[in-house]
């Protein structure tokens, strides 16, 4: 699994006009899902990133997780995060999982990271065309990788 995760003071998701899910202060999730991710790896990540101290302390330094500043997460499934660009100038998406492999792995996710979090976590919709709006905060943006458990 690959996610890039940013800190936001507030994020939300759209299909067709319509908001699916939204969040103030928080994490966005956009989560890419490979063919050999397992539960085990939607548990890991789910954790770390609910664990990420990347909120400030009262020092102004980064030093609270999500859980500790009371955000939310919005989560939204991105197989384009394996895109490769090897070869000319069309992305292949050869390296992500497809989609009846991805779903229950992107549900997997969610549920372990409403665990992680302690509430709900807001969510896209697996596999639409969807709108994603977000205010960066700070601008804070980390990339981690289930095969390099970082």
């Amino acid at each position: 699994m690959r996610a890039v995760i940013q800190r936001v003071t507030r994020a939300s998701v759209s299909i067709a006009g319509e908001t699916t899910g939204d969040i103030a202060s928080g994490l966005l999730v956009l989560l890419g899902i490979a063919p050999d991710d397992t539960e085990t790896d939607a548990r890991w990540l789910a954790e770390k990133i609910a664990a990420l101290r990347i909120f400030e302390d009262t020092d102004g330094r980064m030093n609270r997780s999500v859980v500790e500043a009371g955000g939310g997460i919005l989560v939204v499934s991105q197989f384009t995060l394996f895109a490769s660009t090897r070869k000319g100038t069309r992305p292949s998406f050869n390296d992500a999982a497809k989609p009846e492999v991805a779903r229950p792995l992107y549900e997997a996710f969610n549920r372990c990271a409403t665990l992680a979090l302690g509430r709900p976590v807001a969510t896209g919709q697996f596999a639409a065309l969807m709108s994603v709006s977000l205010v960066n905060d700070g601008p804070v943006t980390l990339i981690i990788d289930t095969r390099r458990r970082e």
